[in-house]
């Protein structure tokens, strides 16, 4: 009988407060077994394998950043929507970096995390609409964001800026220069 109060979105909460605190390289079933006050394969009564566990996990962080994404973006528009955008994607990537990392790069070609990724891609389309781009315009711009956004926040949640000189600032230029690849319109 599986213990009162798991259940899969347990295991998986569990999985990612390990992660959150140990790195996704400490992730398996017997460190999140022992987190649950369980023996190992008690697990397989609410998860398949280790490797739905990541499935799980991946799908709850593109859900949970579709959720921030959204709501820093709301009631905003054009630039201050891209600028708030951006922080949050740093923000959550600085404060989350194993989460994070449990993402594959390309989610939109694999079936089990497909439709999350897609719902976290029309946040970023939703945002670009203000500035009129076409499709393939919104395509190369929202390309611009996440490399922008994650290279940064990816580089500093792991440590790679160590020159004196402010980071923030940084960013915010960062945010600049896609704003300002934002304001040439459709003809990109």
């Amino acid at each position: 009988m599986p213990r009162a109060g798991l259940s899969p979105d347990a295991v998986v909460e569990i999985a990612l407060t390990l992660v959150d605190e140990k790195g996704p390289e400490a992730l398996s079933l017997a460190a999140v077994a022992d987190r649950a006050g369980v023996a190992a394969p008690s697990l397989y009564k609410h998860i398949g394998s280790l490797a739905e566990l990541r499935e799980l996990m991946a799908l709850r962080v593109l859900r949970e950043t579709t959720a921030v994404f959204s709501a820093v973006v709301m009631g905003r528009s054009r630039d201050d929507a891209v600028a708030a955008l951006m922080r949050a994607y740093r923000g959550y990537v600085v404060d989350h970096p194993g989460r994070y990392a449990l993402v594959p790069l390309d989610p939109m070609h694999r079936d089990d995390l497909a439709g999350a990724a897609r719902e976290l891609l029309d946040v970023f389309f939703a945002v670009l609409r203000g500035y009129g781009l076409d499709e393939v315009a919104a395509v190369h711009a929202t390309r611009r964001m996440r490399v922008a956004a994650h290279g940064f926040a990816t580089l500093e949640a792991g440590g790679g800026f160590g020159l004196a000189e402010d980071v923030d600032t940084t960013y915010e230029q960062v945010i600049a220069m896609v704003l300002a690849s934002l304001s040439q319109g459709s003809t990109q």
